[in-house]
Formats: structure tokens, sequence, C-alpha cells
């Protein structure tokens, strides 16, 4: 998981390659179109047309369904929840709260968000794996405030999922030598809660594909590290050992940047090494 600024990072971004970039009329049409769509959905829950108003969302699906490339752009093409391309299967545009109903760890469901159905503030990029086992599960901890659309407090909501888009629950999640999704050190008992919670109704660690690339990058960011470090030692009298210093770092930067594949890992990998040499690599 790494941490997507969707609040800043808006389609009309002069940074956006320009076949995916949006001009600002396109982009201010589009958000009025999800405000009219929006009053459509309240009238129809005001009526107390309930299936009526899930099949509108449903009918619209290609509104949100515009806002995909630019979505993954934003993460160079990954998956928010996984950080993989192809290991997460297909790449689709997931409603973080979801849209028509919501299930908690005990109890009925309950309604959903059908108000953020349209708000790009609630779209997340998730592959089939995360997003099929996750569906409808949008838990909330005991006691937490529930927002509606009659009291809209979804800030005040206390939830169990990470989200990728909150640069400190990216924060609390780790990985281990054999590829498995872990809490990192240290976090407070709830924190860790919450991770588990993610990990599991997001197949983070049962998906036995996902968790074997991880691996493979863990070991081949040790073996690169171990290279670094044994170069580094011998570089004070060896022109070929500075070399490899130069070569060994380059590689492990690459495996760290924002368009690598899995690059958390590679991250987790080198911060558990706690060396400050090391640490100067991540920027």
């Amino acid at each position: 998981m790494i941490f997507i600024d969707l609040e800043n990072k808006l389609p009309t971004d002069t940074d956006l390659p320009p076949e995916i970039r949006w001009t600002k009329p396109d982009w201010d049409a589009w958000l009025a179109e999800s405000a009219r769509l929006v009053g459509e959905l309240a009238k129809l829950d005001a009526e107390g047309q309930i299936k009526e108003r899930n099949e509108l969302i449903d009918k619209h699906g290609g509104h949100w369904g515009k806002l995909k490339p630019w979505l993954l752009a934003l993460s160079d093409g990954k998956c928010w929840f996984t950080e993989a391309r192809d290991i997460a299967s297909h790449l689709d545009v997931e409603h973080f709260r979801p849209k028509k109903a919501a299930r908690n760890i005990k109890g009925p469901e309950r309604d959903g968000y059908w108000w953020l159905a349209f708000d790009y503030m609630n779209f997340r990029i998730a592959g089939t794996v995360p997003n099929r086992k996750k569906g409808a599960w949008f838990p909330l901890r005991h006691g937490s405030q529930c927002s509606t659309y009659a009291r809209r407090c979804e800030g005040d909501e206390v939830m169990h999922f990470l989200d990728p888009t909150n640069a400190h629950d990216v924060t609390l999640l780790a990985f281990d030598e054999e590829g498995k999704a872990v809490p990192a050190p240290g976090i407070p008992r709830w924190e860790r809660v919450r991770v588990k919670r993610t990990v599991e109704r997001l197949k983070l660690t049962e998906h036995q594909a996902l968790s074997e690339e991880r691996r493979k990058v863990w070991q081949k960011t040790t073996n690169l590290i171990n290279k670094y470090l044994k170069a580094l030692s011998e570089a004070r009298t060896s022109a070929a050992a500075r070399e490899r210093v130069r070569a060994a770092a380059r590689d492990i930067v690459c495996l760290t940047k924002p368009d690598a594949e899995l690059s958390a890992v590679a991250k987790c990998c080198i911060r558990l090494r706690n060396d400050q040499q090391l640490a100067r690599l991540l920027g």
C-alpha cells in the first residue's frame, strides 16, 4: 500500500500526460453531472424507492469510469491496496465506502453511502482480488459515529480499513521476508486491529501469488543491500568497489521508486536494517 494524494492531484493537473489530462470546463461539467445525479438519488431515497435508487447508481457506472485513466495515473498503473499491477488481476474503480449497502463486523447490513457514489474522493483503484473480497464490507469501530445523508460525518467515523489516501494509514502496514502483510512494529493495539482487518478482508496475504511476488522483491532487495554494504566497506581502496557501490545503490533506488511494483516491500526491507546509509537511499 502506498499513499495516493487524491485530494491534491486533480485530473486537470498539468503534470499529467496530455492524453489523460482534463480541461477545467470538462472537469467542472463532470462535477456538475455528479451533483445532478446525487440530487436524483436523494429524491428517490426520500420517496423510499431504494431499489430504484440503487438501479440509478448502476445505470451510471460509466460516469465514474471516465476517471479511471486519471486514477490509474496516480499510482503508475498499480492497485492502491496491493501495489500490484497484474498480480491482483483486473484493476477496477472501487468505492471505498460502499455505495448501496454496508456491512459491519457484526449485526445486519446498514444502508450504503449512496450520496458518495459519484464523489471522486470515494474512488480507489483496486485489483479484482481485494475488490471482490471487500465487497460491501465497511466495518466501523464499536461506538463510532456512522454517517448518513441527513447527518454527514464521514470524518468522524472510526473505520477498520486502512485507506491508501491517508498518509498515516499507509505507515501502519509492513511486510516480512515471507511476503506477508503485517502490522508495522510498535503501532498501538487498535491500529494493529485495523491492519489485521484490512489484510484479512482484502486478501493482502491470503492471495498466494501476491505474497510470492513480495517474497521475491524482499529477497532481491536483501541481495542488493548485501552487495551495496560489502562494496561500501571496500570502496576506500578500490575503484572497482566504488563502481559496485554506484550500481547497487542505483538498483536499490529503482526498486523503491513510485512506479516500481511492490516498492513498499523494498522500502520496508531497507528500513528494517536500521542503517543510516541505507536510509539515505530512500530520499
